[in-house]
């Protein structure tokens, strides 16, 4: 985009924050960087504007907040004058969302040693495969960087052994052509091999008015696939 003459400032919010409530400030400093190191800081969320009180990373369990290692992932929370008193006629769902006294936004995220935030995923989308946590949002990085590939989601596709398994829906560029495999081994050499798609379906996204990808359809026809793995059974 910046080759197309855009300057890129990314905010982050959601409609319970009144729109952006964390903004990506950029330091001069990081003008001298390469063009894929400033896209990876540019893509982190950042801190939380002048109208808001705070933002944090917490365990949503003992609302501790997580070490800023950029590694350890929690429930990124709200308060201040610019969140929502609540629900419309809702309580129950007002008590869930200010459970701890903060608001809870559903995404799952880190903090940087610099203290900007990075979104990882949303809490509903993450998948546990074998006990790991895979964030989609990784995986779907490094689906968008192989050059055959022009949008692509990652749902949790059900599976017996592992629990579940990262199920990757792709379109493809006009004009170009791979295989599933070839998808899949592109995966497994640039991230850990439990992170990389063990399904690849190539069809359209199915999207909201606004360009957002319906994952909940997606899920729904990861479900419907049943699972790769058969059930493993012991002899006693």
């Amino acid at each position: 985009m910046e080759a197309l003459g855009f300057d890129v400032t990314h905010s982050y919010g959601l409609t319970e924050t009144y729109g952006p409530g964390t903004v990506c400030t950029w330091k001069p400093e990081w003008n001298v960087l390469p063009p894929d190191a400033r896209a990876k800081i540019k893509a982190r969320q950042g801190l939380h504007h002048l109208g808001l009180e705070e933002v944090d990373i917490k365990n949503p369990r003992t609302m501790e907040s997580v070490p800023g290692d950029g590694k350890t992932m929690g429930e990124v929370m709200f308060r201040g004058n610019t969140v929502m008193n609540g629900y419309l006629r809702d309580v129950k769902a007002t008590k869930v969302a200010f459970d701890g006294g903060w608001f809870r936004s559903g995404d799952l995220g880190v903090r940087h040693k610099d203290g900007y935030i990075e979104l990882k995923d949303r809490a509903k989308d993450i998948i546990i495969s074998g006990g790991e946590n895979i964030s989609t949002i990784e995986v779907e990085s490094v689906l968008f960087s192989h050059p055959a590939i022009l949008e692509a989601a990652v749902v949790g596709r059900p599976d017996k052994y592992w629990g579940e398994t990262p199920c990757a829906f792709v379109k493809l560029k006009e004009g170009f052509t791979t295989s599933e495999e070839d998808i899949i081994k592109y995966c497994r050499d640039h991230m850990p091999h439990y992170m990389a798609p063990r399904t690849v379906v190539f069809a359209e996204l199915p999207k909201t008015s606004t360009g957002k990808t319906q994952k909940f359809v997606l899920r729904e026809k990861a479900k419907a696939m049943g699972s790769i793995s058969k059930t493993i059974t012991s002899k006693i």
